[in-house]
């Protein structure tokens, strides 16, 4: 990992060892398409050099339109930028993998991504409906497909220079584990909800063990409650070191070894969460040892339904 002594330049070493992913990234789940595409060029005007899309977040031509105007702007130029997205759940079939990627393409107005991640482990019923339900409501699971054939199909997208890299989310350890057991290329990415109230610590060591990077979603709690931010081991570090709870919060996951992603569309808080330092490490023990709270935000994991992501009504 290299790190800047205001940590916002760190990049970590991607497996193979022929790149790095910028450490601070910056997620479009967006829903006003207006709103989105401002906040997508004022991250890149202020440096953040990682974009994290997704097919179910239904905005990927406006991702594309900010990264080409900002392209044309001479805001950053392709090859320094690190550009995310996803497969959903309904494209898990092996014959609708590279399809799917090719139509994130079209939107995003990219020639290939820099990686593209299984949204989830969950593999819904094939076809065009995103979110196929049965009439309990539940959703339509496909048991007709594994994650390994999934992972197959995806570790083709890189022979054929779709993708960079390829890699997980949403996912348990157990799932990270026998993709990496099996897998021809191994994922560089496994992208799961991590922060100061699930530190997935156990998941956290495998990944560094197998040279993959643990980018962390939701780092400040989403907003939700109990709100990572006003915990009293967080502020009072804050106030120590003349720094945010929230740049506390992103400081601990960058020392820590993970990269991480943050929304917003304010311009003053897309900068806070850019301008951080490092903390001292008794700040870095009391983060980890200190705070007991425990608690998962997003249950994804355990439905293959994204709980931040707006349904379609």
């Amino acid at each position: 990992m290299h790190r800047s002594n205001t940590l916002r330049d760190t990049t970590i070493p991607l497996a193979g060892g022929k790149g790095a992913i910028p450490a601070l990234g910056f997620g479009t789940l967006i829903a006003d398409p207006v709103a989105a595409k401002k906040a997508i060029k004022v991250a890149l005007e202020i440096g953040f050099r990682h974009i994290d899309a997704a097919e179910i977040y239904r905005n990927e031509d406006v991702v594309g339109t900010a990264l080409q105007e900002s392209f044309a702007e001479g805001t950053v130029w392709r090859k320094d930028l690190f550009v995310t997205t996803k497969l959903w759940n309904n494209n898990h079939r092996p014959e609708r993998v590279k399809p799917a990627l090719e139509a994130s393409l079209r939107r995003l107005q990219l020639d290939y991504v820099d990686c593209y991640l299984i949204h989830t482990p969950f593999a819904f019923a094939s076809g065009e409906e995103q979110y196929p339900t049965g009439e309990d409501g539940r959703p339509i699971y496909d048991s007709d497909v594994t994650l390994l054939e999934t992972w197959q199909a995806m570790e083709r997208l890189v022979d054929e220079g779709l993708c960079r890299y390829i890699g997980l989310s949403d996912v348990r350890l157990d799932a990270v584990k026998e993709i990496v057991a099996a897998a021809r290329i191994k994922p560089a990415v496994v992208q799961v909800e991590c922060h100061p109230y699930l530190p997935e610590w156990e998941l956290l060591e495998f990944c560094q063990q197998q040279g993959i990077v643990l980018l962390a979603f939701a780092p400040l709690g989403h907003g939700m409650e109990p709100r990572v931010v006003n915990d009293p081991v967080i502020t009072n570090i804050a106030q120590r070191v003349g720094k945010t709870p929230a740049q506390v919060a992103l400081a601990w996951a960058l020392q820590r070894g993970t990269a991480f992603l943050t929304t917003s569309t304010n311009p003053d808080h897309i900068l806070e969460n850019f301008d951080i330092s490092p903390l001292p490490e008794d700040a870095l023990q009391a983060m980890q040892h200190d705070i007991t709270t425990r608690i998962r935000l997003n249950q994804v994991v355990d439905t293959g339904l994204p709980g931040f992501v707006p349904r379609e009504k």
